[in-house]
């Protein structure tokens, strides 16, 4: 897949006093976008609860580039920058559009998989990796190694 967007419906609430995107929904749209992607490709809640493993966060990171209003057009989309083979860690990046023409901001977010029983990092089932192969990959995306 070589792209994959969301629109982003700006409500009310997601307003700061300034009249501006409040600075943590960001990172909720990036969330949103991330966890329809994995719904979208079959990775369901009910799935990943089935199997015991869920994803995790261990970094995240918003750049701001221009503000963001109400009635302003929004996509996010998603892209992955770096991955074990195994997809067991994982960096994904979002870049958030403004009326299709400007970037926005820029959300970077480390993260990896725990079994949700043992509480404990883990290599996830291949039903993950099926799934994150099929995720955009940045043109700069390189693997990690182990």
């Amino acid at each position: 897949m070589e792209e994959y967007f969301k629109p982003i419906d700006i409500r009310w609430a997601d307003l700061d006093p300034n009249f501006h995107l409040r600075h943590s929904v960001y990172y909720d749209y990036g969330a949103y976008c991330r966890v329809c992607f994995l719904e979208e490709f079959g990775l369901t809640n009910k799935v990943m609860q089935e199997l015991h493993f869920g994803p995790i966060l261990f970094r995240e990171e918003a750049i701001f580039r221009k503000e963001v209003r109400l009635g302003n057009k929004l996509q996010i989309d998603l892209q992955i920058l770096k991955a074990r083979k195994d997809y067991s860690r994982w960096t994904i990046r979002h870049q958030l559009m403004k009326n299709g023409d400007t970037l926005s901001a820029i959300i970077t977010v480390d993260g990896a998989w725990i079994n949700t029983e043992q509480r404990k990092l883990a290599t996830p089932p291949q039903q993950v990796i099926t799934v994150f192969e099929q995720m955009p990959k940045a043109a700069e995306f390189q693997w990690l190694v182990s």
